[in-house]
């Protein structure tokens, strides 16, 4: 069946149905992963979003039960060169039509995504839908115009409810989870660390009375000002005990302490974005899913201090306190899908905690 991707800004691309048959509308983005898509669809921080995977096949190894980063799919919408209908590898269970047929999920395959990528390189980050044939162009670009940005993406991937998972040892962590992905529970636990996963608008007195012995600030979707609300509790938290940040965690953070934030022409989405670490000269390939960054101007007369650059475009890629025991990066150090080269992250936050557990011993 012959479907459409419209553009806001008027431009459409006319390929044939993959997944469900029901329009998909959101923010048109890409990434750049050669592999990896089963998580990239599965990601909370894509929550409202169409993603465009670049990669010229997609599907080739087909869909299993355990590459998922959460229980449900988060994007609005998939759009792909090809999709290979018949996967061959050991563990798939469904191919990618299967799969995002059952999650109704609209998808569309066979358009040039080079020439779709240039447009959003070009123009930023668009909105659009996934749509019938039929439908007439001009107008539905008028209509994606006047639809209003989504704001609750958080409130809708977050927890509903706090949860725990044992660890090996009694050292506790808990999870504030803005759309957290499985990866960094399982990098916690990896750790030995107690984890228990917290809503999002948890207030810092209640996670306080956990008695825990570091915060973990999840990844998540949208505009870090969208929840400007939790900001308080962040920052009571940050002054009690350890707090590790990561993506959207690590811009709230940075917000917490007196920074800004703003958008980006088209954001960093992939496995192969190279950071450096100022304090090692060390530089990672990482994986990235991010629209937004922390505006390095706006650290001046804050507490917190550039850690790590991206090396490609120089963004701000990490920051730590310069007195608490508190650092975030804007990059996926449990990768899933992508490089671990920023595992060592883990490492450093498991320090700080064990050094605040022995000054409370």
């Amino acid at each position: 069946m012959k479907r459409m991707l419209v553009l806001e800004n008027g431009e459409y691309f006319t390929g044939y149905q993959i997944g469900s048959e029901e329009d998909g509308w959101g923010e048109v983005v890409f990434n750049t992963g050669m592999t990896g898509y089963q998580e990239i669809l599965t990601d909370p921080s894509y929550k409202g979003q169409i993603v465009t995977l670049t990669y010229p096949l997609i599907g080739n190894y087909g869909i299993n039960r355990d590459d998922f980063e959460s229980v449900e799919p988060n994007v609005n919408g998939v759009i792909v060169k090809e999709a290979a209908r018949r996967p061959s590898h050991f563990r798939s269970e469904h191919s990618l039509d299967e799969w995002l047929k059952r999650s109704g999920i609209p998808g569309l395959a066979g358009i040039d995504t080079r020439r779709l990528t240039r447009i959003i390189r070009t123009y930023g980050t668009l909105k659009g839908v996934i749509c019938s044939a039929d439908r007439d162009p001009v107008i539905t670009a008028e209509e994606l115009r006047q639809k209003d940005r989504e704001r609750t993406q958080v409130a809708a991937v977050s927890a509903k409810d706090q949860f725990w998972h044992p660890g090996r040892t009694n050292t506790r962590v808990v999870l504030l989870d803005f759309g957290s992905k499985k990866g960094i529970v399982k990098d916690l636990l990896g750790k030995g660390f107690e984890v228990i996963v917290v809503p999002y608008d948890t207030p810092a007195d209640k996670i306080l009375h956990l008695s825990p012995d570091g915060i973990m600030l999840s990844n998540g979707p949208g505009d870090p000002q969208d929840i400007r609300h939790v900001l308080p509790d962040i920052k009571q938290l940050a002054e009690s005990v350890p707090v590790f940040g990561i993506c959207l965690g690590h811009q709230l953070l940075a917000l917490a302490f007196g920074a800004e934030t703003e958008k980006m022409t088209f954001g960093h989405r992939g496995s192969n974005h190279p950071v450096m670490d100022l304090e090692t000269g060390r530089t990672s390939i990482t994986s990235q899913n991010h629209s937004y960054t922390v505006d390095e101007p706006s650290l001046k007369g804050t507490p917190l201090q550039v850690t790590h650059r991206n090396v490609n475009d120089r963004s701000v890629e990490g920051l730590s306190h310069t007195r608490l025991p508190v650092f975030s990066v804007q990059y996926h150090p449990e990768a899933s899908p992508g490089p671990e080269d920023a595992k060592y992250l883990f490492d450093r936050f498991e320090k700080l905690i064990m050094k605040g557990v022995r000054t409370h011993a």
